[in-house]
Formats: structure tokens, sequence, C-alpha cells
């Protein structure tokens, strides 16, 4: 018997010294371990926020760990470094303020070496002779929680937009003049970049954006109201991507759930910006109008009017919901 306690107050003592974290804050309702899509695959993550998670994202300041990669035609595959307040260092760049300037922001656990970067780059530089700034914030976006990369999306695009305006500032460049384009938790972050900036960016292409932690997220997340025009492709739309619309004009290819040629959810997400990559150096994917959103999930669309997905000039002034069929491999356009 004596044997008998001592074991349950070793076991005890043992148990008292396990640091002590507490939860403070839930993403969603429901469990508390999910599974999440990330560039390599799905990862079971805690979303429910305790207090070591949010030390961790206290210590990340993006002001100075973003970094910056200037791609032009000049350096199409060598980028150019660009830092906030660096005027020096911008003067010997290829930069130009009178070209159209792309800003691609990743998602998590990606860097500047993402498939989304490697993808947008190339396309953006063959369509137009533009300046393609991708944000590296893999120093926010890299923590394999999902609370904490999620949280330091909303400081990122913040600095992003700060980085707008002091590159416009040194340059005489203008909001009119820039395209955000954001993957993944970088889809909802492109949206509070452009919130950040002095006057209007004039375009906002928001390639599935992220659907955990952001439904209840009325703050932060991507809105219509974030540029001149904003546009979303939902490609896994209620699995990883989020479902409803959230710009101006929302397109459901294939219904924006399953994309033939398809076999797991990371083939999904990625078609997003294969699609827009196209879009870009072909043209095609004309979306036919639809009522709503479950409409366009279930190809269930008459209503009068098309509209082109993606592209390099924004479309403003127009608005709705859309679907279209795609093929299963290269082109995926049928236009």
């Amino acid at each position: 018997m004596a044997k008998e306690v001592a074991l349950i107050i070793i076991g005890i003592a043992a148990i008292s010294a396990l640091p002590y974290d507490p939860v403070i804050r839930k993403l969603e309702e429901g469990p508390r371990y999910q599974h999440v899509q990330g560039p390599d695959g799905v990862h079971l993550a805690d979303v429910w926020a305790t207090v070591s998670d949010v030390a961790e994202s206290a210590r990340y300041n993006p002001d100075r760990q973003n970094v910056y990669h200037l791609f032009t035609r000049q350096n199409p595959t060598v980028s150019q470094p660009l830092l906030i307040g660096s005027d020096g260092l911008l003067g010997i760049t290829n930069y130009n303020p009178n070209r159209r300037t792309i800003i691609l922001v990743h998602g998590w656990l990606d860097s500047v070496t993402a498939d989304f970067n490697a993808v947008l780059v190339p396309a953006f530089l063959s369509a137009e002779d533009v300046n393609v700034i991708v944000v590296d914030w893999s120093a926010g976006a890299g923590s394999i929680n999902y609370w904490t990369a999620m949280t330091n999306s909303v400081p990122s695009g913040e600095s992003v937009g700060r980085f707008i305006n002091w590159l416009n500032t040194a340059t005489g460049a203008v909001p009119t003049m820039y395209h955000l384009v954001g993957h993944n938790l970088g889809g909802h972050q492109v949206g509070i970049a452009a919130r950040n900036v002095q006057g209007t960016v004039a375009y906002i292409t928001a390639l599935d954006p992220s659907l955990l932690g952001w439904t209840g997220q009325n703050v932060d997340k991507l809105r219509s109201s974030d540029a001149g025009y904003t546009e979303v492709i939902h490609t896994n739309a209620g699995f990883y991507g989020y479902i409803m619309p959230l710009g101006d004009a929302d397109f459901y290819p294939n219904g924006g759930i399953n994309m033939p040629g398809c076999d797991s959810h990371d083939c999904d997400l990625a078609r997003s910006y294969y699609y827009m990559g196209e879009s870009l150096t072909r043209g095609g994917f004309i979306g036919q109008r639809c009522a709503s959103y479950i409409t366009a999930m279930t190809g269930n669309c008459n209503l009068w009017g098309t509209l082109r997905m993606g592209g390099l000039v924004p479309k403003t002034g127009n608005s709705g919901i859309y679907h279209l069929e795609t093929n299963s491999s290269p082109p995926f356009s049928r236009s």
C-alpha cells in the first residue's frame, strides 16, 4: 500500500512539474486539433491559442523581418532586395515607378521559393513589362502553429502597406498602379495591406483565401472595398479555402471545390494560382453569372452576363458571382 501511495505522489508531482500554458482563445468552435492544408501537405494544427502562442507571435516584427524581392524583365530569375526606408538601395535596382507594380503575398508555411511565386512571377513578366515584388513573410508564416501564423498575417499586412507608402513617397508611384495578389493566408493579408495604403489600390486578387479562423473575423478578413476592384478565385471552398463571396467578383471554377485532374486538397489549392497564371498569358476563363455562391458551386447558373476571370487589368465596375469549367490539365481554359 505504501508503494502505491508513493507512486501516486510521484505521478502528481510529475504532472505538477509540467509547464502551465492556459488557452486564451479559440479560432473556431469544435475540436482543438484540426487538419489544415499547408504547401507540403495536410497538418494537424492546434487552433486554440495559448499564452505561449501569443508570446511567439509577439516576437515577430514584420518591419524588420519581412523581405521584399524585386523581379523585372531585366532580372527575371534573380531578385533584387528592397528594404523599407533604404532609398539608396532602391536607387540601384531595376524598379521603375512608371510600370505597373505587382505585389505577391504567399501563405502559411511558405516563403519566397513558394510554388505560388514560381508560377506567377514569370507569368506576370511575360504578360507585361511590370515590377513584381515578392513579399517573403516566412518569419511570420513559418510557424507550424496555425494560430500564430494567422495572427502574424495582420501585422504583416499592415507592414506591407507601410512598405508601399514608402515606395510611393520615394519614387512618385501611385496606388492606382498596384495589383496585390495573395494566396491562402496571403489572400486576406493583401486586403489588410491595401487598407493601410495612402490612397486606393487599383486591383486585388485573392487566390483561395483561408477559411479556418476567418469566418467570424469581420475586422481583418478580405473585403470588397479594399481596392478599386477586388476578385476572388475559389478552388477549395469549404475545406481549406473560404467558401462565401468576399470580393467584387467571386469565381467558383468547377464549383470551387474539386478541381479536374486533382486528387488532393493540396492540388485544389494550387489550381487557383495556376489558373491565375494562365489567365495572364493565354486569357480565356469566361465565367457565367450566378444568382448565389450556392448555385455557383452546383453549376446551376443561368443569369445574364459573363466575366473573364483573372487577367492583368482590373475589371473595375464589374461585380457578381461566376461559375466556369476548366480542363484537367494545361491549357486549363476552355475559352
